[in-house]
């Protein structure tokens, strides 16, 4: 069983390399037909949220083509972990565009979420709630513009959770809060270990373990100063010039 799934991963493997270089549709379609499950599996665990499956296996079905499009064999990275943060990405814009009760311009919508951000964010630092001043700044934008933001944010209409509907099967009352999937946790993790290592492989050994250090081990810029043989100084700057590399690696691997 092991040897068939081996040999099955090496043909992929050798489909991608002739897609890359010949850039045939019909290589693609085949990509596509052997990797149709990822967009089946995804899709499936977004059922249940107020679209239907076949919307969102169509949906499902273009971020894998995507994904087939844009992946490089030679980077090394298995193309199921590829896939999936592209998959789950177009299928997650669906769910916000669609989430829109009135039909709002895609740039109020991209903005919504950024001034979400910001106010949390801010009232963090801030230990208090941001004014629309301090959102515009923050986010370098006129107030007119956060103003239309949440203006334009009150036509989103979310619905009750404990809204009952008409199953027509039985006599039990059905809520909403009955019928919707829930996040699987692992699959989460997944995706978010497979970012994270994607990003960190532009870093050498020493930043690797100022950030694992840092913000996975919750060590303090002393104690890594002290295991690494060098000053809190240095490792205080270095850490502001790894978070700088590492979001932009991540800039990058989110377009994908």
């Amino acid at each position: 069983m092991a040897k068939k799934a081996k040999e099955k991963n090496e043909q992929v493997k050798k489909l991608f390399i002739e897609f890359k270089k010949t850039q045939d549709k019909s290589i693609r379609d085949q990509l596509v037909k052997e990797n149709l499950y990822i967009a089946e599996i995804l899709a499936k665990k977004y059922v249940g949220r107020g679209i239907e499956y076949d919307d969102l296996f169509q949906v499902a079905s273009i971020g894998l083509i995507y994904a087939i499009d844009r992946y490089d064999v030679d980077k090394g990275y298995e193309f199921s972990s590829y896939a999936t943060p592209t998959i789950v990405g177009e299928i997650k814009k669906y769910f916000r565009d669609k989430g829109w009760a009135i039909r709002v311009p895609r740039r109020i919508q991209e903005l919504n979420k950024k001034v979400n951000d910001a106010k949390i964010h801010l009232s963090q630092t801030m230990q208090k709630s941001p004014t629309i001043e301090d959102i515009a700044d923050f986010l370098g934008i006129e107030k007119e513009e956060v103003l239309e933001v949440l203006e334009g944010a009150k036509v989103y209409v979310p619905q009750s959770l404990d809204q009952s509907l008409d199953t027509s099967s039985d006599d039990r009352e059905t809520n909403l809060s009955d019928l919707i999937g829930e996040e699987d946790k692992y699959m989460i993790q997944f995706e978010d270990r497979d970012l994270i290592n994607r990003c960190m492989k532009d870093l050498n050994e020493v930043e690797r373990k100022i950030l694992l250090g840092r913000y996975f081990d919750n060590k303090t810029q002393i104690i890594i100063a002290e295991e690494l043989n060098i000053s809190q100084m240095t490792v205080s700057r270095m850490e502001k010039k790894i978070l700088k590399k590492f979001k932009e690696s991540l800039k990058e691997q989110m377009k994908y």
